[in-house]
């Protein structure tokens, strides 16, 4: 059983800055991470391999300075590590990154493939969802927790508003995972030392036989045209003293504000 990861490099939140010129990501000399979902996808695949067999293998879409991601994952037990890097990927939106994805998995042969919910620099959740309908399978969103794996199914529960579902699918299948479904382990001394070594693979726009129109900016039908961090208000208080009082005042203030 083939079990891939798709991960994503991301910037760390505590580190964002933005060009106030080109209204845009600074990335240069920010630190970066596996996006937090991302960690909870591996785990979960590694879990997955410990009851079923198998083998973790995790990609990802980036620059060179990715592959330090995938080392990292390699490095809490996924088995093999993928890279796909060229410059034809710069600009993709979601869609050309699922299309872009979607031609790697269909080369791995996957029974299960995982995604966090969403990446942290993006917050779409649409990358997992869109890979699914390019490969034509099953997809599962939200999922929460895993209750079995077996050669030819899957049950899993998907977290809604008002409690979960539980969802039972045939293999192959695509699901993306939430925070509650596990605790991502911490790399052994092993996996650190299978980091180091490991061969990670690249994959370009030609190994993967992708459409050039599909892919990168080109390919892309939506296009980012600003970001910006919002403007600081300045018009805050700090409620002091006793709960009581603390009420008191709030109520003052929504009243002098013709809030009540």
């Amino acid at each position: 059983m083939n079990i891939v990861v798709c991960i994503k490099q991301v910037p760390d939140t505590s580190e964002v800055r933005i060009n106030p010129e080109t209204n845009t990501l600074i990335r240069e000399g920010v630190p970066s991470i596996i996006n937090p979902y991302d960690m909870h996808a591996i785990e979960a695949a590694l879990q997955i391999r410990e009851k079923a067999g198998g083998k973790v293998i995790v990609i990802t879409m980036g620059p060179p300075q990715a592959e330090s991601a995938l080392r990292d994952a390699v490095a809490m037990g996924a088995d093999e590590a993928v890279l796909l890097t060229d410059k034809a990927f710069a600009g993709s939106d979601t869609w050309a990154t699922s299309y872009t994805l979607f031609k790697a998995v269909e080369k791995l042969d996957a029974h299960i493939i995982i995604c966090g919910k969403q990446a942290i620099d993006g917050d779409t959740a649409q990358v997992g969802p869109e890979m699914a309908e390019f490969l034509n399978i099953p997809h599962v969103s939200y999922v929460r927790r895993i209750e079995d794996v077996s050669e030819g199914s899957i049950r899993l529960q998907r977290l809604m508003d008002d409690g979960y579902d539980i969802v039972e699918s045939s293999l192959p299948v695509l699901f993306t995972v939430v925070r509650e479904l596990n605790e991502p382990r911490l790399p052994s001394l092993k996996g650190k030392m299978a980091a180091k070594k490991v061969e990670i693979r690249k994959l370009s726009a030609v190994d993967l036989e992708a459409d050039a129109e599909k892919i990168g900016l080109k390919g892309s039908p939506t296009q980012v045209l600003k970001i910006f961090a919002p403007e600081a208000r300045k018009d805050r208080k700090i409620l002091e003293g006793s709960m009581e009082e603390q009420i008191d005042t709030l109520v003052h203030e929504l009243r002098s504000l013709k809030c009540v």
